[in-house]
C-alpha cells in the first residue's frame, strides 16, 4: 500500500450524489471520497468494490456511516479519539506541572503565560482552521496539525528558556486546536446526522479520561521523569497517531470545491479570507490577553490591559461589517444574527460563562471558607468530573435513540441554572457532605446533557458546505466563554473581597491582615481566631457574589434555550421539521 493512500474501500463515483445546497440533516451522502487502487484494502476492480459494499451493509453499524465500512469508520475515529486524549491530557497536564516548569527557570512570574500563550492559538485560529479545509480538504489541515503539536511537544522537551518554552506553548496550541476542530469536523463527515450523538458521547467519554489524566497524573510524571520526560513521553504516542491519520484519511474528504479541481495558491488565498482571518484573530487575541492579564497579573487600569481590550473592541466591531460583505467569510455573521444559529452558539457561551464561574471557584470556597488544604479541595472535583462524563455520554445515546435534542439542552440548560443557584447556598448554610456534592454536581451534570446536544445541533441547522465553520465558530465562542468565566468571576471577587475585608477585618494589624488573606489563602489557618472568623466571613460573602454570578449567566442560557427550535432526528431520509412544528 502507497504510504498516502487511506484506508478507504473504493467507491464507484456513479452511484454518489453529493448535495451541498441541503441542511445537512436532509443530506443523504455528505462527502464524495475518491477511488482508491492498488491496494490490498483498496481494490480497483467494480467485483471487489460491489462484494465490500455488501459485507459493509451485512455489518451491524454499517448505516449509521457516510461512504465507509465499519472497519474503516473505526480506525479513523478510533486514531481520532487517540488524538483527543493526548490533545486533552496535554492542555490539561499543565494545570498540574508549571509549578515545577517555571521553578526550574526561576520564572514563577511568567505561570499565567504558559496557559495563556496555549489559549490564544487554539481559540483564535479555530475558524481559520475550518475555512482552510473547506477548500483544501480535511486531510492536509489534519495532518499538518498533528505534525505542529508533534514538533512543539518536542520543542517543549528541549526548551532552554522560559521565553523558548512559551513560544513553543503557543505553537502547541496551534496543533492541539487543529487536532481538536479537525477531529470533530471529520466525524461530521463520516457519520450520518441521526447516529451522530453516540459517537459523540464516545469522543465525550475520551475528553474526560484524558482530562482527568491529565489533572491527576501530571504532577506523578514531572516527580518521576521530571518535566522534561513527561513532555518526551507523549512523542512516541502522537507519532503512531499521527501515522493513522496518514493512513486512514481520505484525501478530498470535506472539499466543497469540485474534486477534479486544486486551486492555485493565488486561488486558495482568496477564498480562505485572510483579512478576515486576521482581523478575527488579531480581536481574539487582545481580547484574551486583556482579560487573561487584567486583575490577575496587572492591574485593569495596566497601558496594556486597557490597549488590549480597546483594539479587541475596535476590531470587533470591523469584524462583521467586514465579514458581511466577503463571499466566504471566516466567520459568516448569519451564524450570530440568524435563528436557530445564533440562540446555539450564545447558548453555548453563556453556559460556559457560568461552568467556569462556578468550576474555578470551587477549590477556592473549600480552601477559604471550608479551610481545607489545595490537594483535598482538587480531590472535590473528581466526583463531579466523573458526572460530566457520565452525563455526556448518556446524552449522546439518547439523543442517537430518540432523535430529539431539544429536551436534554432544556434540562442540560436548567441544570447549569439550578447548579449556581445551589452553589450560591452552599454559602449560605453549611449543608452535609452528601448533600454539599450533589449541589456542586448540578451545573456539572448539566454541563454534561447540553453541550454534546449543541454540537450535534448546529450540525443539523447548517448546510454541508458550512458544517466545518460552524463547528469551529462555535468552539472559538465557547471557548471564549471559558475564558470570560474566570475573568468576570475574578473581577467579581476581587473586588467584592477587597471591600468586604475592609468592612469586617478590625484591630490595629487590620491592613496586614487583609494583605495576608488576599495574596495566600493557605495562610488563613494560621491567623487568630478571631481575624481567621473575619477573613472566613469575607471570602463567604464574596463567593456568594461570584456564584450569584453565574446564576445570572446560566438563567440567560435556559432563556435562550428555550427560545431555540432545534429539528428532530428522523432516520431513512425523511425532512426533519422543528419539535414546535411536529408537535403543531
Amino acid at each position: 500500500m502507497d504510504e498516502n493512500t487511506p484506508l478507504i474501500a473504493g467507491e464507484n463515483r456513479s452511484r454518489l450524489n453529493v448535495t451541498v445546497n441541503q441542511p445537512a440533516y436532509e443530506t443523504v451522502h455528505r462527502g464524495e471520497l475518491p477511488p482508491q487502487h492498488g491496494s490490498p484494502a483498496d481494490p480497483a476492480s467494480d467485483e471487489n468494490v460491489e462484494s465490500q459494499d455488501a459485507s459493509a451493509s451485512s455489518g451491524m453499524f454499517a448505516h449509521h456511516f457516510v461512504n465507509v465500512t465499519p472497519s474503516q469508520f473505526w480506525w479513523i475515529f478510533g486514531g481520532i479519539e487517540v488524538g483527543y486524549l493526548i490533545g486533552f491530557f496535554d492542555s490539561t497536564f499543565m494545570a498540574s506541572s508549571h509549578p515545577v516548569i517555571t521553578s526550574d527557570f526561576h520564572a514563577s512570574n511568567s505561570a499565567s503565560w504558559l496557559s495563556t500563550a496555549f489559549l490564544l492559538t487554539s481559540t483564535a485560529l479555530l475558524p481559520l482552521f475550518g475555512r482552510i479545509s473547506d477548500v483544501v480538504g480535511r486531510r492536509p489541515v489534519y495532518l499538518f496539525s498533528i505534525a505542529v503539536f508533534f514538533v512543539t511537544t518536542a520543542w517543549c522537551a528541549l526548551a532552554q528558556s522560559i521565553g523558548s518554552f512559551i513560544v513553543a506553548r503557543a505553537f502547541c496550541g496551534l496543533g492541539a486546536g487543529g487536532v481538536f476542530s479537525m477531529g470533530m469536523i471529520i466525524c461530521s463527515d463520516i457519520v450520518r446526522l441521526e447516529y451522530r450523538g453516540v459517537y459523540q458521547s464516545g469522543i465525550n467519554m475520551i475528553l474526560g479520561i484524558g482530562g482527568a489524566l491529565g489533572y491527576a497524573g501530571g504532577g506523578a510524571l514531572c516527580d518521576r521523569l521530571g518535566w522534561r520526560g513527561a513532555f518526551a513521553i507523549q512523542l512516541p504516542f502522537i507519532f503512531a497517531y499521527l501515522l493513522i491519520a496518514i493512513w486512514t484519511t481520505p484525501r478530498d474528504l470535506g472539499r466543497v470545491d469540485p474534486k477534479n479541481e486544486f486551486p492555485t495558491i493565488s486561488q486558495l488565498l482568496e477564498r480562505i479570507d485572510l483579512t478576515g482571518s486576521f482581523l478575527l484573530t488579531v480581536s481574539v487575541t487582545a481580547l484574551l490577553i486583556g482579560i487573561n492579564l487584567g486583575g490577575n497579573v496587572l492591574s485593569w487600569s495596566h497601558p496594556l490591559v486597557l490597549s488590549s481590550l480597546g483594539l479587541a473592541a475596535v476590531v470587533g466591531v470591523i469584524l462583521p461589517i467586514y465579514e458581511s460583505r466577503v463571499e466566504r467569510p471566516v466567520m459568516p455573521i448569519r451564524l450570530l444574527n440568524q435563528a436557530p444559529h445564533a440562540y446555539i452558539i450564545f447558548s453555548n457561551f453563556f453556559g460556559a460563562l457560568a461552568m467556569n464561574s462556578i468550576m474555578f471557584n470551587i477549590p477556592l470556597f473549600f480552601q477559604a471558607v471550608k479551610l481545607e488544604s489545595a490537594t483535598n479541595s482538587g480531590l472535590h472535583l473528581l466526583p463531579v468530573s466523573v458526572g460530566i462524563t457520565f452525563t455526556s455520554v448518556l446524552t449522546g445515546v439518547l439523543i442517537t435513540l430518540l432523535g430529539k435534542l431539544k429536551p436534554f439542552a432544556v434540562i442540560g440548560a436548567a441544570l447549569i441554572f439550578l447548579g449556581g443557584l445551589s452553589t450560591t447556598a452552599l454559602t449560605l448554610v453549611d449543608l452535609p457532605y452528601a448533600i454539599t456534592l450533589i449541589f456542586l454536581s448540578l451545573a456539572c451534570l448539566g454541563q454534561g446533557f447540553a453541550f454534546p446536544t449543541y454540537t450535534v445541533a448546529i450540525l443539523a441547522v447548517n448546510k454541508q458546505e458550512d458544517q466545518a465553520t460552524c463547528v469551529t465558530t462555535m468552539g472559538l465562542w465557547r471557548n471564549l466563554g471559558y475564558v470570560l468565566g474566570v475573568a468576570v468571576s475574578s473581577l467579581v471577587l476581587q473586588n467584592s473581597l477587597r471591600i468586604r475585608l475592609d468592612q469586617v477585618v478590625t484591630g490595629p494589624d487590620k491592613q496586614s491582615i487583609i494583605d495576608v488573606a488576599r495574596k495566600s489563602v493557605e495562610s488563613i489557618v494560621t491567623l487568630d481566631p478571631e481575624h481567621r472568623e473575619q477573613v472566613v466571613q469575607a471570602y463567604t460573602f464574596s463567593l456568594r457574589l461570584t456564584f450569584l454570578s453565574a446564576v445570572i449567566w446560566g438563567l440567560i442560557m435556559l432563556f435562550l434555550t428555550i427560545m431555540v427550535k432545534l429539528p428532530v432526528l428522523k432516520r431513512g431520509g425523511k425532512k426533519i421539521n422543528s419539535e414546535d412544528e411536529e408537535e403543531e
